[in-house]
């Protein structure tokens, strides 16, 4: 899938070493905190490769350059985060949440985290018409990652305490929501006089 300069690839098993790579640098693993080596990849990624977990994965490309990662997920396919999220805020039937990264340290700072987020997101409602909120928990302490939804047109929701992907961080997270554009009107308001009744 393309749009506005971004190409969304699934991810696949080729990609592995690639994600790696991108795990292990410093600003990706502060956040993340994952493993790093091809087996750890492996063990996280594999089963959404296979179609065995509910997430979709992609590769965020410019110019057919691969950039980025980004996931998508219907909460409410994973039931315990979705009772951990719910004590923060309501969770709307059907939302869906995104988790993502700009890999590669020359391509940041370029508005492409924005870019991939705002573009998938925009993709989703016609891929799960059934969603009408994408919920985002991030740390408080990840100003990038806040500003970032900020930039892709998300707004501020609720504040709590989440789990933190790093032990390292506090539990205080930030809860940020877009939400399914309105459909435009199917007619214009009728202005001026109106046609006489041909009837008559």
């Amino acid at each position: 899938m393309t749009t506005a300069g971004i190409a969304f690839l699934p991810l696949q098993r080729e990609h592995f070493p690639l994600l790696a790579r991108w795990l292990a640098e410093p600003v990706v693993h502060r956040w993340w905190n994952h493993e790093t080596s091809l087996e750890a990849v492996e063990h996280d990624f594999g089963p959404a490769v296979d179609g065995h977990e509910p997430t979709d994965v992609f590769l965020a490309c410019v110019e057919d350059q691969p950039f980025g990662l980004i996931q998508r997920y219907v909460i409410e396919a994973y039931p315990e985060y979705l009772q951990e999220l719910g004590s923060v805020c309501p969770v709307p039937a059907g939302a869906l949440s995104v988790d993502y990264l700009v890999g590669e340290p020359a391509l940041r700072g370029r508005g492409l985290g924005a870019g991939m987020v705002r573009e998938l997101v925009r993709l989703s409602w016609t891929t799960h018409p059934e969603a009408h909120s994408v919920l985002v928990p991030v740390s408080v302490a990840n100003t990038t990652s806040w500003k970032t939804l900020e930039r892709a047109g998300f707004h501020r929701f609720a504040e709590g305490e989440l789990e933190p992907d790093n032990p390292r961080d506090s539990r205080n997270h930030l809860v940020y929501r877009a939400r399914r554009p309105e459909p435009a009107l199917a007619h214009a308001p009728v202005t001026g006089n109106p046609s006489p009744d041909p009837g008559r």
